[in-house]
């Protein structure tokens, strides 16, 4: 073949190329992966489990002025409304399988109750867990008890403080309150009576180790019965803090500023502010419900205020 002949050839070959129909894109997504990251501590297995996220307007939420909360979230690259992470945690002592707190379910929208789903692909199943410590009684952490009718966890006993039981399992307490309020004893009846009813729901008082290596703190505050807890194995420390806050880049320029969920804004704050000096002081990991996923990592002081340290991702627990 010549090589006019080949030339023409390619130029025909490209013509027919250009007139060829172009290959669609791919469709997008637009969705997650189920959420879960995984770390040792000590001894024991950590999991921290998404049960997704939720926008909030936290400006009007947060009890500051609304200019200083907008310059403190412009400072991070945020404004409101902003997605909200809700996290829960699960502890393998090895020897018991200890989940604390399970997600809204049903309770907070259609954006969460993921957490069954990032439990599995965690390689879990819901009947392997032996205890659920809730750190309170707020739809995003109790809904998802439920599942349904059924219980989520059915070979698993229900623990937290009793100041939490006796305030939100009462039907007293429930006429008392607003019409806008009602909603949040509702949702805790529905998460928990089923558990009371089936003898699987055992409340404590005050500081309590509930299994070697795991035990609550009194947290007061946020609900009559906020709880923390405590978990340590091999001289290393984890608190799981619950809700002791809810925006970062707020509340650790300025742990004072309290939110509209605290039933006690004084107590909450008078908490947060002696839990962030001890974790910066000891240097333990913490876990928060509602820091951005997995809401694992340290704090360090910073003049008045805190840095936040998140925990460097690993491929290798």
């Amino acid at each position: 073949m010549s090589f006019p002949t080949i030339l023409r050839a390619t130029a025909a070959l490209a013509l027919l190329a250009s007139m060829a129909p172009s290959q669609a894109a791919a469709p997008m997504v637009k969705t997650q992966a189920p959420g879960f990251y995984r770390m040792m501590l000590g001894d024991f297995e950590v999991t921290a489990l998404s049960d997704g996220s939720v926008a909030l307007p936290m400006v009007k939420l947060l009890n500051e002025k609304a200019a200083d909360s907008e310059k403190a979230l412009a400072k991070a690259y945020l404004k409101e409304p902003f997605d909200t992470s809700v996290n829960a945690y699960l502890v393998n002592t090895g020897t018991k399988l200890v989940l604390i707190d399970t997600g809204a379910a049903g309770l907070f929208g259609p954006t969460l109750g993921k957490l069954q789903a990032s439990l599995k692909a965690a390689g879990y199943a819901p009947e392997q867990v032996d205890e659920v410590y809730i750190t309170h009684m707020h739809g995003d952490h109790i809904g998802g008890l439920m599942a349904g009718d059924k219980l989520a966890f059915p070979n698993a006993v229900v623990r937290a403080d009793q100041h939490d039981a006796d305030y939100w399992l009462s039907q007293a307490k429930m006429d008392a309150a607003p019409a806008e309020g009602k909603g949040g004893f509702q949702g805790a009846m529905a998460s928990i009576n089923p558990y009371v009813k089936a003898g699987k729901f055992q409340p404590f008082e005050g500081d309590t180790e509930l299994v070697p290596g795991v035990r609550a703190k009194v947290s007061h505050g946020h609900t009559p019965g906020h709880s923390f807890y405590v978990v340590e194995s091999k001289g290393q420390k984890l608190v799981l803090w619950g809700d002791l806050m809810h925006v970062a880049a707020v509340q650790f320029l300025n742990p004072a500023v309290t939110i509209q969920f605290d039933s006690d804004n004084k107590a909450a704050a008078a908490q947060r502010k002696a839990a962030y000096a001890e974790a910066a002081k000891e240097g333990y990991w913490v876990g928060v419900a509602h820091i951005s996923f997995p809401g694992l990592g340290h704090l360090r002081a910073n003049g008045k205020g805190y840095d936040w340290v998140p925990v460097n991702y690993s491929a290798q627990p």
